[in-house]
């Protein structure tokens, strides 16, 4: 749904950016978001868990542990303590792994001021409880406005000031439509838009934090064919298919598609499916090569949250009642050890279905009559 933002200087004007934000979690992403923010002109705090990246942050304005060979904007303020990360704060942007974000979460209840909005980046569905990201944090900070920041943005990119583009999601309440200009999103959106940082608004908050967590998902199922040989004809199928696995879910939960269909669905789904700078992607490469889990990544210990979202959607799925082949696949193969070459092969096997859902037609594929 779009809205009537102000246009001229003096009602731009009018919306007041917030001029102190925290950002929790000092990895590549949130240093990346520290780094917009404080091109934009905003006073920037960033909380580190490691003491060496707080240090290097503060001492030479970079973070070499997770953006290598990068200079930041000076005048980011680095902390290993979290009240002091958020003392004063004004808006609060959580950007640790998905799985921490309930901790976080329950962290900050005592720490913050009323009403302070908090943005969800982690993208992600708790495996438990079937709960999106944001939902999670409403349980926990309850009275908080909530929204989520999500779209085709490598980190390294935005960090250096190469031209990129997010959406970031708010509920929108019936004074936030009479009054957009003053809404968390629109304050959020000038807080954070500077000359290579592009910010789009939405209140589809279900839509594109759904989008954002089934991207991954899909981008190793991408890898996976990818590196067992096969190419871009295979890879654009997923890509399609994989998209309409996510609008299925989306719209289950009560999202919509044209959010799906845009910066934060089919915008962050191409990114992530083709470039193993994406840390999905590259976990199905190195899987569909021959490479053991455990020696993935040379062996380092890493992140990879659609390995986690593999499960949590799979799980979801069955909570709503949905099937999905390509998900479901690359969750077989994650989690209960199905054999990565012959489960695509069936998945290519699978009885013919219509290219509109909607249609909801199938019929036997004849490779598998033929079987």
């Amino acid at each position: 749904m779009q809205h009537d933002l102000p246009t001229t200087e003096d009602s731009l004007a009018a919306i007041r950016p917030y001029s102190r934000v925290a950002i929790l979690g000092g990895g590549s992403w949130g240093t990346a978001i520290a780094a917009i923010a404080r091109r934009a002109g905003r006073q920037v705090t960033i909380w580190a868990r490691d003491p060496d990246v707080a240090r290097d942050i503060n001492d030479n304005a970079r973070n070499e542990k997770y953006l290598p060979g990068i200079p930041l904007p000076e005048g980011i303020t680095a902390y290993t303590d979290l009240a002091g990360a958020v003392r004063d704060a004004e808006a609060i942007f959580l950007v640790t792994p998905s799985h921490s974000i309930r901790d976080m979460a329950r962290q900050l209840n005592p720490l913050l001021h009323r009403l302070t909005p908090i943005v969800v980046c982690a993208k992600g569905i708790e495996a438990e409880s079937g709960l999106l990201m944001s939902s999670i944090v409403e349980e926990e900070l309850p009275g908080h406005p909530v929204g989520a920041l999500s779209g085709p943005t490598f980190a390294a990119e935005a960090a250096r000031g190469d031209y990129t583009a997010a959406t970031l999601a708010f509920d929108f309440k019936t004074i936030d439509r009479i009054n957009p200009e003053g809404s968390p999103a629109a304050r959020l959106a000038v807080s954070l838009g500077c000359e290579s940082f592009r910010p789009y608004l939405s209140d589809d908050l279900v839509g594109l934090e759904t989008a954002g967590a089934m991207k991954n998902v899909i981008a190793i199922a991408c890898g996976m064919m990818t590196g067992v040989g096969f190419a871009e004809n295979t890879r654009a199928a997923l890509i399609a298919r994989g998209l309409g696995e996510i609008q299925l879910v989306t719209l289950a939960l009560g999202g919509r598609t044209d959010t799906v269909l845009g910066m934060g669905g089919v915008g962050d789904l191409t990114l992530t499916c083709n470039s193993s700078t994406s840390r999905n992607m590259s976990l199905g490469l190195q899987l569909g090569e021959g490479i053991p889990r455990e020696q993935c990544f040379g062996g380092r210990k890493m992140v990879v949250e659609g390995e986690r979202n593999a499960r949590s959607v799979h799980d979801l799925a069955g909570r709503l009642g949905l099937r999905l082949p390509i998900c479901g696949t690359v969750y077989r193969i994650l989690h209960e050890g199905a054999d990565l070459r012959e489960s695509f092969a069936a998945l290519w096997a699978s009885p013919l279905e219509a290219e509109p859902w909607a249609m909801s037609v199938e019929i036997p594929h004849p490779v598998s009559l033929e079987a």
